[in-house]
C-alpha cells in the first residue's frame, strides 16, 4: 500500500510544518535522502510534489529552496480551495453519483476509519491516511464533472498550504492533533452522506466547513504557536 515515496513526502511536508529549514535555505537530495534514511530518487520525487503545492521553489542553481510565504496568501487560497472543493461536492449531489463512484468514495472512507482505528497512529499509519485523504478530495472533483473547476483546483494547488493534505496534523498519535483527523475524517462522511442524499446545498457547506479546519489550523498556530506547536507551526516561513 505505501510507497517509499508516500513516506518520504509526509516526513519532508512535516520536516517544513515544523519550521526545520529556513526561509530560502537550499534542500539538497543527499543530505536529505541521508537524513531521511532514504535513497536519492523518492527524495527527489517527494520536493518535485512539494514545490508543486508551493512549499519549495526551483533554485537558480538546481534542486530546490525553501519558499517563504505571507499569512494572507495562506488563508486566501485554502478559503478559495473551500469554495471550489464545496462547489464540486454540490455539483456530484445534484448530478449523482453512479455505482462505481459511491464504491470509490466509501472505500475512501472505509480506509480512513482503519487510519484511526488503532489507539496510536504511526508514521506508515499516518502516510496510509493522507494517501486516502488525497484520493477522496481528487475523487469528489473528478466525479463532478466540471473540468474548468479541476483545472482551476489544480493552479490554487500550486500555492502554499492549499492541496488537501498540506495542512493535515503530523504529530497526530495522540492529543489535539490526532482530534483533528478524527473531526476532518468525520467531515468526510457528512460530506459523502449529502451527496447520496442528493442534498447539493448541505453538501456545499459541509465540504466548505471542511476546510475550515484548516484555517482553524493556521489561526491557532498564529495565535497560539507554543500550544499548536504540534499542529502546524510555519510562522518562520512568513514574510512580512
Amino acid at each position: 500500500m505505501r510507497s517509499q515515496q508516500s513516506r518520504i513526502l509526509v516526513q519532508l511536508r512535516d520536516l517544513i510544518l515544523k519550521g526545520e529549514f529556513a526561509p530560502g535555505e537550499r534542500l539538497a537530495e543527499i543530505p536529505l535522502a541521508d537524513r531521511l534514511g532514504a535513497s536519492r530518487t523518492p527524495v527527489k520525487l517527494a520536493l518535485a510534489t512539494l514545490e508543486k503545492e508551493g512549499l519549495v521553489e526551483a533554485s537558480p542553481g538546481g534542486g530546490y529552496a525553501m519558499r517563504t510565504f505571507s499569512r494572507r496568501e495562506l488563508d486566501d487560497a485554502i478559503v478559495v480551495r473551500g469554495v471550489l472543493e464545496g462547489t464540486a461536492a454540490r455539483l456530484l449531489a445534484e448530478n449523482g453519483m453512479t455505482r462505481d463512484q459511491r464504491d470509490a468514495l466509501h472505500a475512501c472512507l472505509e480506509r480512513g476509519d482503519r487510519a484511526l482505528a488503532d489507539d496510536e497512529l504511526t508514521i506508515d499509519g499516518y502516510a496510509d491516511y493522507v494517501e486516502m485523504n488525497d484520493r477522496f478530495h481528487q475523487l469528489v472533483v473528478e466525479y463532478c464533472g466540471n473540468q474548468a473547476l479541476k483545472r482551476a483546483i489544480d493552479v490554487n494547488d500550486a500555492l502554499p498550504f492549499a492541496s488537501a493534505s498540506a495542512t493535515l496534523p503530523m504529530h497526530a498519535s495522540t492529543g489535539s492533533g490526532r482530534r483533528w483527523l478524527q473531526i476532518t475524517h468525520y467531515q468526510h462522511h457528512v460530506i459523502v452522506g449529502a451527496i447520496e442524499q442528493r442534498e447539493g446545498t448541505r453538501a456545499l457547506a459541509a465540504a466548505m466547513e471542511h476546510i475550515e479546519v484548516a484555517r482553524m489550523n493556521l489561526r491557532s498556530a498564529f495565535e497560539r504557536p507554543d500550544e499548536m506547536s504540534d499542529i502546524l507551526p510555519v510562522i518562520r516561513l512568513l514574510r512580512p
